[in-house]
């Protein structure tokens, strides 16, 4: 292949991109392998949004993202008490502010909404530069979640900050030009929108999808941001291989508190990607968290990804 159509597909085109630890005054930058996948209700924010339910008396009553985890299995099986009420079933079109005709209602409620306990996650990741999915039961456009986390680091909300993350988007691409030859270095920008671009998103009741039983979506999302995260990884590191004749897989092995690798380093990228990778998912939902743990323990050999459960506004691993 031609060597410059090589660095147009593997750097340009596919705009590859991860965090970064090291220090690049020093020539020691390398990723650090590490991706993140978000629940968005009561994980990465308390959002005002209800779902109307209805009670005996043929009323609507609007519940909280966080009661509706805790009944969603008894609407419409059992009458149950709620604000004063006897909720019998789900008001017509319950999910009407969870989907597309909500999506405006979305976008203003995200600016305003208080922060939830995956959020300083959500920020490390963010500001780092880090690929992430938003995975939840939410049925809106994807490009509007894609709006709404847009809006969120333009305006640095709570942490976030927008010029952190140019900063580490020029990192990562001094890293990329530097791999290349002078004479073939493409001018490397990678704008906040093209970062976006490569993250994945994730409303899993987006068209037929179910929000009473996200599960089978969320996980089937989960195997595909896996997925996508080691072949995001493989490139990055056979890319850097490639054009660093000089380095080593063991130089590329990530540094942990202790700065001391995991393992002894591996020899072969697929088994060092399948090592080192790291991936982590929050959600609130007890019930998301425990089928996505036995969805991932019957898939894989060893579990790829870290869960940890935010029920109640703390944060607790759960694998």
């Amino acid at each position: 292949m031609n060597v410059r159509k090589h660095i147009y597909n593997q750097v340009i085109k596919k705009r590859l991109n991860e965090g970064l630890i090291g220090d690049e005054d020093n020539d020691t930058l390398r990723p650090d392998l590490k991706y993140y996948a978000f629940d968005w209700d009561d994980n990465i924010m308390f959002m005002p949004t209800k779902i109307m339910v209805l009670s005996e008396n043929d009323d609507e009553i609007g519940m909280s993202t966080e009661d509706f985890a805790e009944h969603r299995l008894q609407i419409g099986q059992e009458p149950f008490k709620y604000k004063s009420a006897t909720i019998i079933n789900f008001a017509e079109n319950p999910f009407r502010f969870f989907r597309e005709e909500g999506d405006k209602r979305f976008l203003m409620d995200c600016m305003m909404a208080p922060v939830g306990p995956a959020w300083n996650d959500f920020v490390e990741c963010i500001n780092g530069g880090s690929i992430f999915a938003i995975i939840t039961a939410r049925g809106h456009n994807p490009e509007t979640l894609k709006e709404a986390v847009y809006n969120l680091i333009m305006s640095d909300k709570n942490g976030l900050n927008r010029k952190k993350l140019e900063e580490s988007l020029r990192r990562y691409d001094l890293l990329a030009n530097e791999s290349l030859n002078e004479n073939m270095r493409p001018r490397m920008s990678t704008t906040i929108e093209q970062y976006l671009d490569m993250c994945k998103f994730h409303p899993v009741s987006y068209g037929s999808g179910s929000a009473t039983s996200p599960e089978e979506g969320k996980n089937k999302a989960l195997k595909q941001f896996i997925s996508y995260c080691r072949e995001q990884a493989k490139n990055l590191v056979q890319f850097i291989l490639d054009n660093n004749p000089n380095i080593k897989l063991s130089d590329l092995t990530p540094k942990f508190k202790n700065d001391v690798a995991m393992s002894e380093p591996v020899e072969d990228v697929e088994e060092f990607v399948g090592e080192y990778t790291s991936l982590g998912f929050s959600d609130d939902d007890p019930r998301n968290i425990e089928a996505s743990s036995e969805f991932l323990n019957k898939e894989y050999e060893k579990s790829p990804v870290n869960l940890y459960l935010t029920k109640g506004g703390k944060k607790t691993r759960f694998n």
